[in-house]
């Protein structure tokens, strides 16, 4: 296999402080879409002039992880694509060892790396691959050719589990998802985005949790029985979203006010609206 074979996909939001770092990782020698969900010149100019390999799309507007890399990978015609937060790191041979891994063993539709999975210190040091049901969306390996019939993100989720739900319709497909122990990616988790952004990112974080976690299982299961899922969630936000208004801590007051409005607005059947303001 050659540079020629893989296209590389990040999905950014002001994660200027994070992206180089990953892109220096990589190396120049595969080429990488960036898409960066903002109108942001000065960070795709920046990109594109220090790394040649890269092209960063501006989505002009926030579109969320599944949608922005869903952009990306409609734009990529290589037999594979490797999916990847700001927030990672690539170790040595990293690459190379999914071409080796993918050559080995050609009928997979998704591989990850066995790092930052959680799986006993026995199963990491042996090099099997391991099947697995979904896997953790900070670093994907797509073989391309299955999903044209999976298809790629649902774009209804804005944030969280939309690599749960493609993991989940890879499987109903009756296609493989592997892990593999020689592959070796870092992730700093949560740290994509620029700190100075923190709190609304957290405010972003909790709204879009409960939206998610409705829409999913409603998707799945039916309307009554996500309902049950997350009552004990809905009374949990509705009471502690009392409880810190009267013991006046504004900020868990607003995190659990926006928990609440996530999960009716999902219940609702509203769209994903929320977006962070970061004026």
């Amino acid at each position: 296999m050659t540079n020629k074979d893989l296209t590389i996909i990040i999905a950014t939001f002001n994660s200027e402080e994070k992206i180089q770092n990953c892109l220096e990782s990589i190396g120049q020698d595969y080429k990488v879409i960036i898409v960066e969900n903002s109108k942001n010149t000065d960070f795709k100019n920046k990109i594109e002039k220090n790394f040649k390999n890269v092209e960063c799309l501006l989505a002009e507007k926030n579109l969320g992880y599944g949608q922005a890399n869903n952009l990306a990978l409609e734009k990529a015609k290589t037999k594979y694509s490797l999916i990847l937060n700001p927030d990672t790191r690539l170790e040595r041979n990293a690459i190379d060892n999914f071409f080796v891994t993918a050559e080995k063993n050609s009928n997979f539709a998704i591989l990850a790396p066995l790092n930052g999975q959680s799986f006993s210190k026995e199963v990491k040091n042996n090099l099997e691959l391991i099947e697995v049901k979904n896997v953790k969306g900070f670093a994907m390996f797509l073989n391309m050719e299955k999903f044209e019939k999976i298809g790629f993100f649902d774009k209804n989720f804005f944030l969280y589990f939309e690599e749960i739900d493609l993991c989940r319709r890879v499987i109903d497909n009756k296609e493989k998802i592997f892990l593999d122990p020689s592959i070796e990616i870092n992730h700093d988790g949560g740290k994509s985005v620029n700190q100075s952004f923190s709190y609304q990112i957290e405010l972003t974080r909790n709204w879009h949790w409960m939206w998610s976690t409705f829409y999913y299982h409603k998707k799945y299961d039916g309307f009554f029985i996500a309902g049950l899922k997350v009552s004990q969630k809905f009374f949990s936000a509705f009471f502690k979203s009392i409880f810190y208004t009267i013991s006046l801590n504004k900020e868990k007051k607003e995190i659990y006010l926006h928990r609440l409005s996530g999960l009716v607005n999902s219940i609702l059947g509203r769209s994903s609206w929320h977006r962070p303001t970061l004026d």
